[in-house]
């Protein structure tokens, strides 16, 4: 069968399928996050700590929401996953504390956990149940492209919503809007895709948590099978810990240049992240397409991943001192090319994974992979914020790249 003919039905269950995805993201107070907080009062330092809580607990929960998302079915364990997220939001916009924000974190993590790969099993089964099996590349890539077109939008209405109302925290409570829709939403599937629940025991947590143990073992004492997994975890907890730092460089390129002087800073910056942050997801949404071309150009796969390491963490490390020295336009075009390497090495990271390790353990090498880049976020996030503190963002920026620059003959791939 040629599985380059698109048969599968474009019904109503497909539009909600990627309806789903747009109305997640739609995640209006993302490109303000950072400013947020610097706006309550937190220190880069604290900021960088709840990065590290959202990053480990989010890694942590997957383990005990997973026995629970067995026991209540899917459905309902999506439901759950958007509680925890709106929770989060309403946390975030009555926060009066930093403890509050802590909460907000961990309940965000929470919505995280419950939420990681259950709508994904759901399409799958779907295509399933009607004998679609052989199309899940077109059709878990068309309703993908509702998420990305989510993205997009998010930026340019988010921005609209800051320049409009004069405040960040607002924001969160406008996120709540499409995620209540996202509710309904799943409420409306067919219980079909519910999947089979099992009885909720608590020796079970223990169990994975166990298995995972076991599993990271496995996967860390093969050399290559090692280096492979730094490569890849290295550049994408560099990138989780610093993303969000383009939020306060685009908010210093904004209040330098001379327009818009008769609005508020935060309209002036409102303006210009929006119509960043717009052409940033269109330009990851291209790169992660073309990823398999990049590839191509190589004969072998551990060429790109050594070059994208090496160029990202070189634009890192230029970034923050084109911010530090004031060059701030070229500063934030440095830092977008930090999005587009995370997005242009990660399929390639998967494949050259796939390529070098056994099949029957794959799965095991992409979850440790998972615990790598964690680990390596929530060490960095600190660790920028402590010197973004004490030398300014520039600095911070800097420092974390130059360090993993420095270790770079730890995790630099040899065929």
């Amino acid at each position: 069968m040629n599985t380059s003919e698109k048969r599968f039905e474009k019904n109503l269950q497909f539009y909600k399928f990627c309806f789903y995805g747009f109305l997640k993201n739609l995640r209006f107070y993302e490109p303000f996050l950072f400013l947020f907080f610097i706006q309550q009062g937190l220190t880069f330092f604290q900021i960088g700590v709840l990065i590290s809580i959202r990053e480990i607990g989010r890694n942590l929960l997957e383990i005990p929401a997973g026995v629970v998302a067995d026991a209540i079915g899917r459905k309902r364990t999506l439901v759950s996953s958007f509680l925890f997220y709106i929770s989060a939001f309403l946390l975030y916009f009555f926060a009066e504390s930093y403890a509050w924000f802590i909460f907000a974190m961990i309940f965000y993590s929470l919505g995280d956990s419950f939420r990681t790969g259950t709508h994904k099993a759901m399409i799958f089964d779907y295509l399933r149940l009607n004998d679609w099996k052989d199309q899940k590349v077109f059709y878990y890539g068309h309703t993908r492209s509702y998420s990305q077109l989510g993205s997009a939008l998010s930026s340019l209405i988010a921005a609209l919503l800051v320049f409009f109302s004069g405040e960040y925290r607002m924001i969160f409570l406008y996120t709540i809007i499409p995620y209540i829709f996202d509710l309904l939403l799943i409420l409306s599937y067919p219980n079909d895709l519910n999947g089979q629940t099992i009885e909720f025991r608590k020796d079970k947590i223990w169990s994975r948590f166990k298995v995972i143990l076991a599993d990271f073992w496995l996967s860390f004492r093969k050399l290559k099978t090692l280096s492979i997994i730094s490569n890849v975890a290295v550049y994408t907890g560099f990138y989780q810990a610093l993303k969000d730092y383009l939020q306060p460089v685009i908010k210093t390129l904004a209040l330098s240049l001379p327009f818009f002087l008769a609005f508020q800073d935060e309209q002036r910056t409102a303006i210009l992240i929006g119509l960043i942050y717009f052409v940033v997801y269109l330009l990851t949404s291209f790169s992660a397409r073309n990823a398999g071309r990049f590839a191509n150009l190589f004969n072998s796969l551990h060429m790109p991943l050594n070059l994208t390491l090496l160029i990202g963490l070189g634009v890192g490390l230029l970034s923050g001192l084109l911010f530090k020295f004031d060059m701030l336009l070229m500063s934030v075009v440095f830092f977008v090319v930090i999005y587009i390497i995370e997005n242009l090495r990660k399929p390639v990271g998967v494949s050259y994974l796939s390529e070098s390790i056994d099949k029957d353990v794959l799965a095991t090498v992409l979850s440790a992979e998972s615990q790598a880049h964690t680990l390596v976020a929530a060490i960095l996030a600190p660790l920028i914020g402590y010197f973004a503190d004490l030398f300014g963002v520039g600095i911070g920026i800097f420092s974390a790249a130059a360090l993993l620059i420095i270790l770079m003959p730890l995790y630099w791939l040899r065929k």
